[in-house]
């Protein structure tokens, strides 16, 4: 049976690689972004049949009608992966940063991932068939406030936890929907600062791999790659008055 997904930012970095590699596994993809350009070429390289589109602006309240069309599109997506995303280190914490980081990572986020929801809810097929599958690319910044990206840091955490909470939530209403929280590390995408020297920097090509593998598994929580793991499992050791104190995370 042909599976089919849907996008969201999938113009470029992971959410565009994630889109080819499942295009080429003969996936029906469904990709939404602001760059139509980019959706179009996507159709051309790989055909209407296979790649369905929808120029979206996740901070709008129309992102939620554009996805209703996508959805009608293409029929009854098995995923629904949630790749956009903004961040910047944010030296003078121009609130503007701020703010349009939390609008892109949570606003956007809560609004296409709960209209996704509430179609699933509604929807006879992923009771009769199989339960949909919803995955957000968070980040391993998430687990603690990194001063040199306050709002990435911190929508980056309320991903996760939200994620946390729809899980319960839809094991209360009884809603056939798992969940995939993607943790990745530094992966080279534009969200990079190009100027900037990053540890354990990861391609955008071995990310993708690592995150389909992730998925297939239907993995709650996706941290990669093994040496972010044993970062991570050190920061949460970290208790909070001390790690206020640490500096040497600088912009």
């Amino acid at each position: 049976m042909e599976k089919r997904a849907i996008i969201i930012g999938a113009t470029s970095g992971i959410g565009k690689q994630l889109a080819i590699n499942l295009l080429q596994d003969a996936w029906v993809v469904g990709v939404a972004g602001r760059r139509e350009a980019e959706l179009l070429a996507l159709r051309e390289n790989y055909g209407a049949d296979k790649v369905k589109i929808a120029v979206m602006d996740v901070t709008q309240p129309s992102a939620g009608d554009k996805l209703d069309e996508l959805i009608a599109s293409m029929g009854h997506p098995d995923l629904l992966l949630y790749a956009s995303g903004i961040g910047k280190q944010n030296p003078s914490l121009d609130e503007n940063i701020e703010i349009d980081t939390v609008k892109t990572n949570c606003e956007g986020m809560v609004r296409i991932v709960d209209k996704f929801l509430q179609y699933v809810r509604d929807n006879a097929s992923y009771y009769a068939v199989h339960k949909a599958q919803v995955a957000v690319i968070s980040s391993v910044a998430g687990t603690k406030g990194l001063g040199a990206a306050p709002a990435y840091s911190a929508t980056k955490k309320m991903q996760s936890t939200y994620l946390v909470a729809l899980s319960q939530f839809c094991r209360m209403q009884k809603i056939p929907a798992d969940f995939t929280d993607i943790r990745p590390g530094f992966v080279a995408t534009a969200i990079l600062n190009p100027n900037k020297h990053y540890p354990m920097l990861m391609t955008v090509e071995k990310a993708a791999d690592i995150i389909v593998r992730g998925l297939r598994r239907r993995q709650r929580v996706l941290i990669f790659d093994w040496r972010f793991r044993l970062l991570v499992a050190f920061w949460n050791l970290i208790p909070t008055c001390l790690w206020e104190r640490l500096t040497m995370f600088k912009n």
